[in-house]
């Protein structure tokens, strides 16, 4: 099988592959071919994966290209995974809305919607020249905001394209380390919006283990969530929110913590990225070593604002090991290509899952994964107090979508103007211009 990576030389691809080098079964990736528009990038990149194949006999091939067209044919899956605007995209964005008094987070709030409004018509262009020259192709997405470009790309891919993260998968495992069960065995229970969802149930055998954690504070007090969150807001919610909620929670806290940083998470990240890829021109530079310290250190530093601000401290060892989205894209292409039924917690069309939320809506929720793709299986409704984020969060979402698709500056407007994270229409007007000046791109919301 042929497995093309858009954004291959982007930093988190040597996670993919090392997915890969551990599948020997039949049916596996042969060829990985890597595609980005930098042609330095892909060097740096090949470089890592030619070391960590080392030594494995039927390690996949890699061939990377600039070329899209070539890149797409005879793929059997596309993983994407691009970043439009690069990481000096996402620090401005974190930036203008932080001189706005909002949070700037890429994918939450005032960010995530100038993220979404420069990515969707990059996606929506990928996904018809997909369709086009390798239409059996099968689509991961992980290009953030995860279900609004899953929701983009699916207008013209249908089911094909699946949405996939790894929060729910971290937290999963971390609740399940903390009840003393094995991760494997848990079936769990999660529902909400990428980024925006909560595990209402973590089921061994039938049985709901997570009232045993609410009742205990030693043991909340004892993971990432219960730390960032605290246990009587846990215990109050009845559930165990992704991570992400805690811009939503602790909104003020969080955007003056942001504000008081010597730089941004984007800026941190495109210095620590730049330094990356320019050490890795160094033919000396042992390129696996290089790659692994600088993920140490971002796995490290992530949402360490979030945590200041709850006092949680470091990230557990555990958090730090690789093991995510990568083992989540590995399990979903196994499923589909060798009709291996399991379950994963993915984005994809609502159908009739939500009553709330229309058939075509991207949700984030257990789905049952084979040769035919997956489909989401049956929840329990959402509780109020998701109904309205949730609710909230999607309108924002097809606002977005209204405001790429047709150019509408009213459509991005309301956009900004309806996410909960902003509170002013005023504001929103401000921070559509703040973004328009700083992204050339965005010159095309100017229909009314």
């Amino acid at each position: 099988m042929k497995l093309t990576i858009l954004g291959g030389g982007g930093f988190r691809v040597p996670l993919v592959y090392g997915a890969l080098l551990g599948d020997h079964a039949e049916g596996r990736v042969t060829h990985v071919t890597l595609y980005d528009t930098d042609a330095d990038r892909l060097v740096a990149v090949a470089r890592v994966l030619g070391e960590q194949a080392g030594g494995i006999a039927d390690a996949p091939a890699v061939v990377a290209t600039t070329d899209l067209d070539e890149a797409l044919r005879g793929a059997d899956f596309v993983f994407s995974a691009i970043r439009v605007g690069g990481l000096e995209g996402r620090a401005a964005d974190e930036r203008v809305a932080l001189d706005e008094g909002v949070l700037g987070q890429e994918t939450v709030g005032a960010g995530g919607i100038a993220y979404g409004l420069r990515t969707v018509p990059v996606a929506v262009e990928l996904a018809r020249r997909i369709a086009r020259l390798a239409p059996d192709a099968w689509v991961i997405n992980f290009t953030n905001p995860a279900g609004l470009v899953t929701e983009a790309m699916s207008r013209h891919l249908g089911d094909r394209v699946i949405g996939i993260c790894d929060s729910p998968v971290g937290l999963g495992r971390r609740i399940a380390r903390v009840l003393g069960v094995d991760p494997d065995r848990a079936r769990i229970d999660y529902v909400g919006l990428n980024h925006l969802g909560w595990l209402r149930g973590l089921y061994v055998d039938g049985r709901d283990e997570l009232p045993r954690l609410l009742a205990d504070p030693e043991l909340l007090g004892s993971f990432e969530e219960g730390r960032l969150f605290g246990a009587d807001w846990l215990r109050s919610l009845g559930a165990i929110p992704n991570e992400y909620l805690h811009y939503y929670y602790f909104n003020r806290e969080a955007v003056r913590a942001y504000q008081e940083a010597e730089q941004t998470r984007g800026a941190f990240l495109r210095e620590q990225q730049e330094g990356f890829y320019t050490r890795m021109k160094d033919p000396a530079a042992p390129p696996l070593t290089t790659w692994d310290r600088t993920r140490a250190e971002r796995e490290a530093t992530y949402m360490a604002e979030n945590r200041d601000v709850a006092g949680a401290g470091a990230r557990e060892e555990s958090d730090l090991e690789s093991g995510g989205y990568e083992q989540v894209a590995l399990a979903l292409m196994r499923a589909v290509a060798r009709n291996e039924r399991t379950s994963l917690i993915l984005n994809v069309r609502n159908r009739t899952t939500l009553s709330v939320l229309d058939a075509d809506a991207v949700i984030e929720v257990p789905c049952l994964v084979d040769a035919n793709g997956a489909r989401p299986v049956a929840v329990d409704p959402l509780p109020y107090h998701a109904v309205g984020l949730v609710s909230a969060v999607k309108a924002v979402e097809r606002a977005v979508l209204d405001a790429a698709d047709t150019g509408s500056r009213a459509a991005a407007v309301r956009a900004f103007a309806l996410h909960p994270l902003v509170d002013s229409v005023t504001v929103a007007r401000r921070l559509l211009d703040g973004y328009m000046n700083v992204h050339p791109g965005l010159g095309h919301l100017d229909k009314p």
